[in-house]
């Protein structure tokens, strides 16, 4: 049976606070500046010092890129995880990443875990399948000699960010003194974006992104002031791709959506795309041939 969280204190995840990264803090007023087109797609072995393993003959997918670090986050049930999906990590060394790491017995279980949204404070936001139908999102902090702390499932009941359905890519930001948290949840019936504010009650995101189809795997840049996500809507090439919207304020409604061009969208499948901590990096997944069922792609501005 399942129980909500509505009783737990102060855990330490609550207000994530993280503004004690005050460069990433002040990076997201920064965001705002005016951005570029994104450049051409790539797959992400194409750097000039990426690790050839990457992508694999696997599913590799879920690219996020740790805002302070640059360092590669990403979901694959390559050999060597703990089974189905795990959670990897690939150090960047300047030039591109280095062979991806599993994330420990801690994040990863028998289970499938993916999604992961690292973010200031050494915290790792991430989804963990609890049943064929139930995904929750949990939050764990990392600590001395990189392993991880003992994960919190976030608040669970009807309204609140876990439900008895399926929850999705969250996508944590710092803004005007509030802690957000963007996700996407069956709770209506198919995939929908909602948000949470200091992670209160689930609420349906506003604007251009929602649809009368799937839309899915948010990714919101650190200011708040654009996302990314994934959705079947009309006018996709294929099967899901990858749409963007901007708004004026983290209080406005989000505007038109936007199919993002370049070679990001393709035939196939796009999908989880992640905008860098500094919004000059898109990575995302794509099931374009490659090397594998999945692999994972990027483009710069």
């Amino acid at each position: 049976m399942r129980r909500g969280n509505s009783g737990r204190r102060r855990g330490s995840w609550r207000g994530v606070p993280l503004c004690g990264a005050v460069a990433v803090c002040v990076a997201g007023a920064a965001g705002a500046a005016e951005f570029g087109n994104w450049g051409q797609a790539m797959n992400a072995e194409r750097l000039l010092r990426s690790s050839s393993q990457v992508n694999t003959a696997a599913n590799d997918g879920c690219p996020i890129l740790d805002p302070a670090t640059n360092d590669l986050y990403m979901a694959s049930n390559r050999p060597g995880g703990r089974g189905g999906l795990d959670i990897w990590i690939a150090n960047w060394n300047g030039r591109g990443w280095d062979t991806p790491v599993n994330a420990g017995s801690r994040v990863n279980t028998a289970a499938d875990e993916f999604c992961p949204d690292p973010v200031p404070g050494s915290r790792l936001f991430f989804v963990r399948r609890l049943s064929a139908t139930n995904t929750d999102i949990y939050v764990t902090k990392r600590v001395a000699g990189g392993s991880y702390s003992a994960p919190e499932r976030l608040p669970s009941g009807p309204s609140a960010i876990n439900s008895p359905a399926e929850e999705w890519s969250p996508s944590y930001f710092h803004a005007v003194g509030r802690d957000f948290l963007y996700f996407s949840s069956t709770r209506e019936g198919r995939q929908r974006i909602y948000y949470s504010v200091n992670f209160g009650p689930a609420q349906l995101a506003p604007g251009g992104v929602n649809s009368s189809a799937a839309d899915a795997r948010p990714n919101v840049r650190q200011d708040g002031l654009e996302i990314v996500w994934d959705s079947t809507r009309f006018g996709t090439l294929g099967a899901t791709d990858i749409w963007t919207a901007s708004r004026s304020s983290v209080d406005a409604p989000w505007g038109t959506a936007e199919h993002l061009e370049s070679g990001i969208n393709s035939p196939a499948g796009e999908s989880r795309a992640s905008i860098s901590g500094n919004g000059r990096r898109l990575m995302f997944g794509t099931t374009r041939p490659g090397e594998g069922s999945s692999d994972i792609w990027t483009a710069t501005r």
